[in-house]
């Protein structure tokens, strides 16, 4: 004989009714499934509307939670990367501020073919013509894409390291600079190193060997080596990171007028005199 199941009542959807949603909601946390807790309602709703199956319903839930998971994710390297300004990057940067500016060789690096190659970046040029908010902002791609990424001033890395080897931590500091994928180091030869300064460099590239860095500096490649007090350790330090890396030269006027406090912004092109 057969049996008429029992009629679901019009306000109850099958999804909800087969289990307690109090009791859901526990699970989920136990769980830690924070992105299906937070639009588990949103979700039943369109489930109870007929917009979603079962399947669908469990696919979208398990979607948000992914989704949540990367956000947080991504703000956690974002949080890691240390950098200067959180908003520097590419899409703040003015491409058309200058002619001077190699706009065509920047673009190509946004590509990042050079971080999958474990290759770097040299950004050299006069001061203010952008090479802290490209360095900046190719990290910010780089942790987009699921890179670490640090951010250092040169000379905050060599107090670091030097602190070090007052506190015997200097092996570990070393690890710790050695693991991100990029090592964004910001104006990097600045002056004149010191023999336990020029040794700590050293020792940090060859840890990085295979790991991608990007150096701003305001002297050309050519002109580091004088700065080094060793001309043997120059010569193998440079010219491991030189000929492994993107050199980019950033000529122009500077930006730094134009952000003077005070200055009413203008359309027109920068002055080059």
């Amino acid at each position: 004989m057969t049996t008429t199941p029992a009629p679901v009542r019009a306000d109850t959807h099958p999804l909800t009714s087969l289990v307690d949603l109090t009791a859901l909601q526990q699970v989920l946390r136990a769980l830690k499934l924070g992105g299906m807790l937070d639009t588990l309602d949103a979700r039943l709703a369109q489930a109870h509307a007929g917009d979603l199956g079962h399947l669908d319903f469990l696919q979208v839930l398990c979607q948000d939670e992914i989704s949540r998971r990367d956000t947080n994710a991504l703000a956690k390297r974002m949080h890691r990367a240390r950098f200067e300004n959180s908003q520097a990057t590419f899409e703040g940067f003015d491409f058309a501020a200058s002619p001077k500016l190699p706009a065509a060789q920047i673009r190509d690096l946004m590509a990042l073919r050079w971080l999958h190659a474990g290759e770097s970046v040299i950004l050299f040029g006069p001061v203010g013509t952008g090479k802290t908010h490209v360095a900046q902002a190719m990290g910010h791609l780089a942790v987009r894409h699921g890179a670490e990424v640090r951010f250092f001033k040169t000379s905050r890395i060599l107090a670091d390291l030097a602190g070090g080897h007052a506190d015997r931590t200097w092996h570990k500091r070393l690890r710790q600079l050695s693991g991100p994928a990029v090592l964004i180091l910001d104006d990097f030869a600045m002056r004149e190193l010191t023999p336990a300064q020029a040794d700590d460099l050293y020792e940090l590239i060859g840890e990085r060997a295979g790991h991608s860095m990007i150096l701003t500096s305001n002297r050309a490649p050519v002109d580091w080596y004088p700065l080094f007090p060793n001309p043997v350790v120059a010569e193998s330090l440079l010219d491991r990171l030189i000929n492994t890396s993107h050199q980019v030269f950033m000529n122009g006027p500077s930006f730094r007028p134009n952000k003077r406090p005070g200055r009413v912004a203008s359309t027109d092109k920068p002055d080059t005199h």
